[in-house]
């Protein structure tokens, strides 16, 4: 600042000419009313005539100039007097200039009195001596003001720089600066140049990055009417700089005038605050009161107001700011400063431009808060970190310097210290840090000393001085706003230069002296040096706390013992750091505080003191910790020793913090460490201190509940170290915490489930690198990887990556990382001895880096894969990599894309593979991808070759000269398997010289020039290859968009020996008949052609007629395929043509008119005794009559054709009549296949006519939207079918297709499904149906009958002999089958089902049976009918019938209506033999002729009585109750045999009716009465009852509980019984064994079952017993009744049982010795008929045993071997034994384990079970089992095939559909959970077809979707896609 100067010692004439030019651009910009005025006091004489409403800028500014010229030279009285008026009438004037020059001009009173305007307005008709009493005393208040301010602020530097260790310079700190985010324009409002003292600011600058720095005095240069920014991390010196830049402004230094007034604010201050306040109550209340009154306070103020740009306002601390500042996103109205305003409000109208617009505005906070100030700041700056040198010299100066007697000489050792701790260097890179740091070593160095060293009195006064010193240093520094450790962000240079340092002033790393006492002392132990951020904290709390009393003497100097010493004031500090951690509270007043606490913290140096002005503007005393993170400490060591933090607590505050700042982020005050020090306090190793801390009075579990406590942090941190969710900055703050801990176990948690660490977009620092470290080496052999993604760090941090150990993958990548970084990496690359990957992509990389890489990389000997890519490597670069190939063995891929490099680098990369033999692939981009791929000698064995390299040069333009180039590498090549060149876009001399060259090229597959090929010139110069290179196999062009070129050669083919295979394929090229004349002559006398594809070209029928012109000429032609040439039926006729024409022509397929497809196809030379039979086939086509006659006369001269396909084209009537007439001409033909062809009915009526017109036909299957075939046989066909079905059926088209039909061949069946003949139509086929000579069947299904027709349709029954059976449904199946026998005197049988029948139908339907004698089973299904109208029909039907079985299903047939139906026939009918009930259908049988004699001779006394045998009520929910209507009839049927009500409800009611009846039936010999019934009265009341039934022969008691009564009843009826059921009864223990003990007696027992029995040892041994006993039993059910133990005995008791035919032993567990037992009982047991061993354990080996014993039983007919572990082995017994086994009708082999090979055999065994009825395989292993379906074809009484749960395909699924059509009894398939498809579905659709008896197929869970499944149901709903 320019010094005061008065009038005695300047020149007026001086001043005015050094400020000229200021004063020139000062008056540009005021009034023309003011530069008239001033103009007005040059003389008359002098003046210039100017014009000023019409003057232009330079006319005024010539003008000013002149004025100012003139008094420059003229009188000091008349200068004065015009710089004096000058100073009055001109605006913003700077202060500096202004008061200059009035000191200059001096005070006149008749100032301006000539200059006088001589306009009258208000401002300029007062005058001068007015203007002078309101401007001066302003301007006098303002300078006086100023004054006191800086006496203020360099008053507060003094007392800070007097406890200052380092001294403090702003040119001497370093800032990066970042980039301004301005939301929106703000207008320049910064004065220029001139008001700068002549010091120009600079222009803003957006630095884009960290990575650049500036001092900080550069950085605020220009920042005036700025809004400017200080970043910086707590502790950094914010608060301490603001101080020195105002020191700085009060000296007239720095970036801001000494004119303007600087407002220092700490938002510290400000948040206190909380009343409204004005801005004149800011600046004179809570910043400096004036020393005059309001009048100099409202003239200070007003010329704030008025000028301001005179202000520069410091709001210090903004993160110590409780509110958060608003943003106005526009132009808002300004704020009136008079007004009281919140203070967020008044602070936000200064950022905003609303108060003091022009304003200079700096402010600090730290970074996470810049967001706040995001579209409001104008430069944005970082404050960096002490670096290295910085921190040695601070170190230095704290001990040499400052320090007191006993430091000196520390320094050194101090130093190496520090450099040797990880977290010591960190922190110190903050001052505030590094001055706790220094206290912390002094601390550890002194107390290293001997314990008997007593210090002086000296230095102990010394140390006294310097702890007040300390703890005023550390509470400057932490005016830059307090907390925060853990690292630097300034590009620090550690380590080995600082070392050197140390050393260079003696200092040594090992050994330490003592210069006080002049002894050499051995350094600190790893045990005393900190080896955890929470260690290091632990020891500064020790170190501060050592300077407090001592409390009695102590020897025990560690850190427990300091700790536990201050105890109880260490809890009131953690209790109080915790409260404001809570609060979010780090200044605390002093009332606030305990007085004993307060003068231990500030005489330990733990608190800071600081003065606040309260809302009334009084100073009050205030307390904070010295830093934040020591505040963050001690709540951490709250947490962990007090009870009074809950665990609650402790979640909410630990969580991971992110180093990403948003929007969002939740503004805190404190650094947040405190999760850190939680963990670190949760290792075991402080435990012992933790504990002494907590320790209270009684101490009872305190050690306990710490324990539990840091068991509590371990698990939330395992918690989050098994989080899948975290981001790369939290898995760092995670790392951080696992440190902490010291937990190997933790730290292989955090890398166990993320093999790569990816970081991105943060500046890592060493000590966030040391963290790595640590859990990363817990990984062990098993590798991590580490990727670091636009992460700045400094060098160094690499020094420490290689305290990793097992890092298997590195990558960099960021623009921040170039030659530098690279080569820092060399140096430390081959540390990593366990890297396999490296990644350096993306970066600055130059071939100067490169070469160090490469040089490097030679020292990794694991290294596969390097990526190098999208770097600036250039053509050097990459020959730099490339030369290091050969020195890299296990290389697999390096990638080097995107470097700016020319062709030429790829061409060195090819020659390389010349002399790098394991180069397998270069891959060229078009330079933007560059990848070379190696492969691995040890990969290979030694029976395997080499593999030859692929080189793909993609999208890389080549001139002559430079293919000629290229081609010569190419030449020096080894072997090549693929060239790939594609993309080029060459011109023709280009591809001819490549084509020139490639003779020379070792190809051994292919060569691929896609894009580079454009003309058919060039298809030419191609397509010569195949002639002129023997080793081009193949040629493949395609000229259209994508144009695709590829070359094949030799050593990529397989050919036979001497067998040469060439192949043509010039598809989509545009081709014309002349162009296909020069690709000929191209080709020369090229023979070996097998395949020509011409397709997509313009050759026409010129140019089909030239290929086939050629066909001679191409021997070995196999395929020729000229799809898409424009080829019309004349070509078409050409083409039947040459089919009969050329022998070895054998297939032609022509589709769309040879649009879609037109393909020859030829076969090999043909022997002259063998003729190959030949295809004609075209579709989708439209063939006219004239077509078809034309094509037909050419075809009929081709004697082998088996085969012509006119599918899906148009065939008119009259086409169709002139193919008919050429059918029997063509003696060859198999097959015709119209499908999808037939558009009308009368056309396939007449192709129908081929039937009678040759004797050849086996079968038409004519459909108008399905498939439609004619099959001939070779000779005669002994019988036909005919399927016409889906047409619309008129009465001519129906006469006409009869009389073909009755003129025809036999047919075996006739379909006319779905014809709409209806009623009338169905009729009249039905009178023709006699002259019909069909044998299986006829199918009239969905033909839209009615009750007429199908009384019609039964009517067949009286009037056809030869029909056995109708079935006709009329609901939604609309099923109506008529069935034959060509045998006399078959019974005949009815079904009719949903045919909603009235009681009239019934009446006629009654009266058609009567007259159908041989009729013996009648089935009604769903045909709602009554209860009475039943009855009636019975009763008709027994007038008339006998013998008749009659069915009726009903869905109300249950309970009571079932007995009342019951009763009613009963009534109604006596010659009824059989009536019951099965679930919900009436089953009747009427008596034979026969029956009714006897039954009349029997009953002829009782007239009264019934003749019906049978009857029963079963599972039809009848109760007990409900019988009682039976009771009276029952009784009236005195020869009723059977009676069977299971399945029922009877209870006691029911047991008491059968006691009722059962004494009345006196011939009785069936009871079954089994049910599920628990209450063991019933069994008793039962029991009782069978006493009175003598007859009872065979009983069924199953599922009731048998009490001992009811056994004791039992014993006495079971000796006359043959058969006896008592599956799944309950009864005690003695109740069962002396059932079974009766048994015994049982001599006449024919069957038995005992299912579920629950058995014990003693019941087995009796069972074992009773079957010794009892040798007449036939048939034997013990399933599920024992274990293995007992087993073998019961086995053992069969022996004697040789009339065995029936035997089940289900769930026994047998294993191999109960099988043995059980092969020699088969041996015995000859008459076996079924047998089942479900549910057990026979193995393999064992099955193979049984059934070599089965073949023994001839007589067998089931076998059930489901649920065991059989294999193939025992699958290919069976093909052995089973063919003997010709009974067999039921074969069960589900869920085993068979193979492909074991399905292979049991077909071979199914072959031969001609009366296999029923097989099942579910889930026997295999899906492959279309060998079992093809057998089913050697089955023709088959009817149930179950195949799921196998994961078949379609191939099974089709196999099936093939075999359906021979399986005419077949029934149901179940195909559910396989693997069938669309496919699949669609082949048994169109097999149903065929199969009208198939009533079920079962497809759940299948490849097919549910719209899918819709649409098949649709189509026959005989397909079942649900689950049940």
């Amino acid at each position: 600042m320019d010094e005061e100067v008065g009038p005695e010692d300047d020149n007026l004439h001086d001043i005015l000419a050094q400020e000229s030019s200021e004063l020139l651009q000062i008056l540009q910009n005021q009034s023309l009313e003011v530069i008239m005025q001033l103009s007005r006091m040059v003389p008359s004489g002098e003046r210039w005539n100017i014009d000023y409403g019409a003057s232009s800028a330079s006319a005024k500014t010539e003008h000013i100039c002149a004025v100012l010229e003139y008094f420059r030279s003229a009188s000091a009285a008349h200068c004065r007097s015009f710089l004096q008026s000058m100073c009055l009438l001109c605006e913003n004037i700077p202060m500096r200039l202004e008061s200059r020059l009035m000191s200059v001009a001096g005070y006149a009173n008749n100032v301006g009195e000539s200059s006088r305007p001589d306009e009258t307005d208000e401002k300029s008709s007062s005058p001068p001596s007015e203007q002078q009493l309101v401007k001066r005393p302003r301007i006098d208040y303002w300078e006086q003001y100023i004054a006191t301010v800086m006496g203020s602020l360099q008053r507060r530097w003094k007392r800070l720089n007097e406890l200052l260790v380092k001294e403090v310079r702003l040119d001497n700190v370093w800032v990066s600066p970042r980039t301004a985010n301005r939301g929106r324009d703000r207008p320049d409002q910064t004065p220029g140049s001139t008001d700068r003292g002549s010091r120009t600011p600079e222009p803003d600058v957006d630095y884009g990055s960290m990575e650049g720095r500036v001092t900080l005095e550069t950085f605020l240069q220009g920042c005036a009417g700025k809004v400017t920014v200080l970043l910086g991390r707590a502790g950094s010196g914010k608060t301490l700089l603001m101080s020195c830049l105002g020191q700085q402004w009060a000296c007239g230094l720095g970036p801001i005038p000494s004119s303007s007034l600087f407002v220092l604010l700490e938002f510290r201050q400000l948040g206190l605050l909380t009343c409204p306040l004005s801005l004149s109550e800011l600046l004179f209340r809570h910043y400096l009161p004036p020393t005059g009154g309001d009048d100099e306070k409202q003239a200070i103020v007003d010329y704030v107001l008025s000028n301001p740009e005179q202000s520069c306002w410091v709001l210090d601390g903004y993160d110590e700011f409780h509110s958060k500042l608003s943003k106005q996103e526009a132009q808002k109205e300004l704020l009136d400063p008079k007004n009281p305003l919140p203070v967020a409000d008044l602070i936000s109208g200064l950022l905003n431009g609303q108060l003091l617009p022009g304003c200079t505005v700096m402010v600090t906070c730290r970074v996470r808060d810049v967001m706040d100030l995001e579209g409001i700041s104008d430069k944005v700056g970082l404050l960096l970190g002490w670096e290295c040198r910085e921190i040695m010299e601070y170190v230095h100066n704290f001990f040499e310097v400052k320090g007191h007697s006993a430091c000196r000489g520390l320094g050194k050792q101090a130093a190496d210290l520090l450099l040797s701790n990880q977290h010591l260097l960190a922190m110190s890179s903050l001052p505030a840090l590094c001055n706790i740091c220094c206290i912390c070593l002094e601390h550890l160095l002194l107390e290293e000393r001997d314990p008997g060293m007593a210090r002086t009195p000296d230095e102990r006064r010394s140390e006294a001085r310097i702890t007040a010193r300390d703890r005023e240093v550390t509470g400057v520094q932490l005016q830059g706003g307090g907390g925060g450790g853990g690292g630097s962000e300034s590009s620090r240079r550690w380590s080995h230069e600082a070392r050197r340092d140390l050393e260079g002033r003696g200092g040594s790393v090992d050994t330490m002296m003592d210069v006080t006492n002049g002894r050499a002392q051995l350094p600190l132990t790893q045990s005393q040096i900190p080896s955890t951020l929470t260690q290091v904290y632990l020891t500064v709390l020790g170190a501060f706390l050592s300077r407090g009393p001592d409390k009695g003497g102590r020897n025990d100097k560690s850190v427990a013992s300091t700790l536990s010493q201050f105890r109880s004031e260490l809890c009131e500090l953690s209790q109080l750091a915790w409260k404001g951690l809570e609060d979010s509270k780090i200044l605390f007043m002093e009332g606030e505080i305990p007085r004993h606490v307060l003068e231990f913290s500030t005489r330990t140096g733990l608190f800071s003191q600081v003065e606040v002005r309260c809302e009334d503007g009084m100073t009050v005393n205030s307390y904070f910790f010295i830093h934040l993170t020591l505040q963050e400490f001690l709540g951490a060591v709250r947490i962990m020793t007090s009870q009074d933090v809950s665990d609650k607590q402790l979640k909410q505050r630990f969580s991971l913090k992110t180093r990403w700042t948003t929007k969002s982020d939740q503004r805190t005050v404190f650094t947040d460490s405190l999760h850190q020090f939680v963990c670190g306090l949760a290792s075991p190793q402080c435990t012992k201190t933790l504990v002494h801390i907590a320790r209270t009075s009684s101490g009872a579990g305190i050690q306990t509940w710490v324990k539990k406590r840091q068991a509590l942090v371990l698990k939330l941190l395992q918690h989050l170290c098994h989080s899948n969710t975290l981001t790369g900055p939290k898995v760092l703050e995670l790392c951080h915490c696992v440190q902490e801990t010291q937990d190997q176990q933790l730290a292989k948690q955090v890398v166990g489930t993320r093999p790569t660490l990816e970081l991105r977009n943060i500046r890592l620092l060493p000590n966030d690198i040391d963290a790595l470290a640590f859990v990363v080496n817990s990984v062990g052999d098993t590798g991590i990887g580490l990727d670091f993604g636009a992460c700045s760090m400094d060098l160094e941090c690499l020094d420490i990556l290689t305290r990793c150990q097992y890092i298997h993958y590195l990558c960099f990548r960021s623009r921040k990382y170039g030659d530098l970084f690279a080569e820092k990496l060399s140096t430390v690359l081959s540390k990593f001895t366990s890297l396999r990957k490296l990644e350096f992509c993306g970066a600055s990389l130059t071939a100067a880096g490169a070469a160090s890489l490469a040089s490097a990389l030679q020292d990794c000997p694991n290294i596969t894969e390097v990526n190098l890519s999208d770097n600036n490597l250039k053509d050097e670069g990459i020959e730099n990599i490339a030369n290091v190939f050969t020195k890299l063995p296990r290389l697999v891929r390096i990638m080097l894309g995107r470097n700016n490099c020319s062709q030429k680098a790829v061409e060195h990369l090819i020659r390389k593979t010349s002399s790098c033999g394991n180069i397998l692939q270069i891959h060229a981009d078009g330079l933007k991808e560059v990848t070379v791929t190696f492969f691995q000698n040890s990969g290979l064995s030694s029976n395997q070759i080499k593999p030859d390299t692929t080189i793909s040069l993609l999208n890389q333009k080549w001139s002559k000269p430079e293919m000629q180039e290229l081609a010569g590498s190419l030449a020096c090549c080894p072997a090549l398997s693929v060239l790939d060149l594609s993309g080029g876009q060459w011109d023709f001399e280009t591809l001819k010289t490549f084509t020139q060259f490639l003779p020379k090229l070792n190809i051994t597959k292919k060569i691929i020039l896609n894009e580079s090929c454009s003309s058919v010139e060039g298809l030419v110069i191609l397509t010569a290859l195949l002639s002129d290179c023997p080793a081009v196999m193949e040629l493949h062009v395609r000229l259209q968009s994508p144009v695709q070129v590829s070359v094949f050669f030799a050593g990529g083919r397989e050919q036979p020996v001497n067998k040469i295979s060439k192949t043509l394929c010039l598809s989509c090229c545009g081709l014309l008949p002349a162009d296909l004349e020069r690709v000929w002559q191209s080709l020369g006398a090229s023979s070996d052609l097998t395949l020509i594809d011409l397709s997509s070209n313009c050759l026409d029928n010129k140019g089909l007629k030239k290929l086939l012109e050629l066909l001679p000429r191409l021997p070995s032609i196999r395929e020729i395929n000229a799809s898409n040439n424009r080829i019309s039926m004349v070509g078409v006729g050409m083409l039947a043509g040459a089919l009969c024409s050329h022998s070895n022509l054998t297939h032609i397929h022509i589709s769309d008119g040879g649009r879609e497809k037109l393909t020859l196809m030829f076969s090999p030379d043909i022997s002259a005794d063998k003729q190959q039979l030949k295809i004609f086939r075209l579709n989708n086509s439209s063939l006219q009559p004239s077509d078809i006659n034309t094509l037909c006369r050419r075809l009929v001269q081709c004697h082998n054709l088996s085969e012509l396909d006119f599918s899906h084209s148009s065939l008119s009537d009259k086409a169709i009549e002139n193919l008919l007439k050429v059918l029997p001409k063509m003696k060859s033909l198999q097959r015709l296949n119209v499908s999808h062809s037939i558009s009308t009915t009368s056309g396939a009526v007449t192709l129908v006519g081929c039937l009678k017109g040759s004797q050849r036909v086996k079968s038409v299957e004519l459909r108008p939207q399905f498939e439609s075939l004619i099959h001939f046989e070779s000779v005669k066909a002994e019988q036909a079918s005919c399927s016409f079905a889906g047409f619309t059926l008129k009465a001519d088209d129906c006469e006409k297709l009869l009389s073909v039909l009755q003129q025809g061949p036999k047919l075996s069946y006739l379909d006319l499904t779905s014809n709409q003949l209806e009623d009338e139509g169905v009729k009249h086929f039905l009178d023709s149906l006699p002259k019909l000579k069909v044998i299986s069947y006829v199918n009239l299904s969905s033909n839209n009958l009615t009750q007429q027709g199908l009384f019609d349709v039964i009517n067949t029954l009286c009037v056809c002999d030869n029909v056995t059976g109708v079935e006709i449904s009329l609901g939604e199946e609309q099923r109506c089958l008529i069935w034959f026998a060509q045998d006399e005197g078959c019974e005949k049988t009815l079904s009719v089902r949903g045919c909603s029948l009235e009681h009239d139908h019934l009446a006629r339907l009654a009266e058609l049976v009567s007259h159908c004698p041989s009729l013996t089973k009648l089935d009604f299904r769903k045909n709602y009918l009554k209860s009475n109208w039943i009855v009636d029909f019975v009763k008709i039907l027994s007038s008339s019938q006998s013998g008749l079985s009659v069915s009726i299903e009903e869905c109300w047939i249950r309970s009571k209506e079932a007995v009342s139906l019951l009763c009613l026939c009963l009534e109604t009918c006596s010659n009824i033999h059989t009536l019951r009930v099965h679930h919900n259908t009436l089953y009747l049988t009427l008596m034979k002729a026969a029956e009714l004699t006897t039954a009349s001779d029997d009953s002829a006394h009782l007239t009264q009585f019934m003749a019906t045998r049978n009857m029963g009520l079963v599972d039809c929910t009848v109760e007990g109750y409900q019988l009682e209507p039976l009771k009276d009839i029952i009784q009236r049927c005195p020869l009723l045999t059977e009676l069977d009500f299971s399945h029922n409800h009877l209870g006691i009611f029911g047991a008491e009716f059968l006691s009722t009846v059962l004494p009345t039936l006196p011939n009785l010999t069936s009871l079954s009465i089994g049910s599920k019934e628990t209450r063991a009265v019933v069994a008793e009341k039962i029991s009782e009852s069978l006493l009175q039934a003598a007859a009872i022969q065979s009983l069924n008691l199953s599922g009731y509980v048998i009490s001992d009564t009811a056994a004791q009843s039992l014993t006495r009826t079971l000796p006359r019984l043959r058969s006896l059921n008592l599956s799944l009864c309950v009864w005690t223990g003695d109740g069962g064994l002396q059932l079974i003990k009766a048994l015994g007696e049982c001599v006449g027992l024919d069957s038995l079952c005992l299912d579920s029995w629950q058995l014990s040892e003693e019941h087995s041994v009796s069972l074992a017993h009773t079957l010794r006993s009892v040798n007449s039993i036939h048939v034997l059910k013990l399933n599920k009744v024992v274990t293995a133990d007992c087993g073998l005995m019961l086995l053992t008791a069969m022996e004697g049982l040789t009339q065995m035919e029936e035997i089940e032993l289900e769930g026994w567990r047998l294993g191999e010795r109960g099988v043995d037992q059980l092969t020699r009982l088969l041996l015995l047991w000859k008459d076996l008929r079924r047998i089942s061993l479900s549910k057990n354990l026979i193995n393999d080996q064992s099955g193979e045993k049984l059934l070599v014993a089965l073949k023994c039983c001839c007589h067998l007919e089931e076998l059930n071997l489901s649920s065991n572990q059989l294999g193939d082995l025992t699958a290919a017994r069976m093909a052995i034994v089973l063919p003997s086994l010709t009974h067999i009708t039921v074969l069960d082999i589900s869920e085993n384990h068979i193979s492909h090979e074991g399905s292979v055999s049991i077909s071979k065994a199914i072959t031969s079970l001609k009366n296999l009825t029923k097989m099942n395989l579910t889930s026997v292993g295999t899906p492959e089992l279309c060998a079992v379906a093809a057998s089913l074809v050697n089955c023709p009484l088959i009817q149930d095939v179950r195949l799921g749960w196998n994961s078949c395909e379609d191939k099974v699924a089709e196999e099936l559909a093939r075999v359906l059509p021979l399986c005419p009894k077949m029934t149901s398939i179940d195909l559910e959970s396989n693997s069938v498809s669309v496919s699949g579905a669609e082949a048994l659709v169109r097999a149903l077809q065929s199969c009208p008896a198939l009533q079920l197929i079962r497809l759940w869970r299948n490849k097919i979707s549910s719209s899918e499944a819709q649409r098949f149901s649709l189509r026959d709903r005989r397909l079942n896609f649900s689950s049940i």
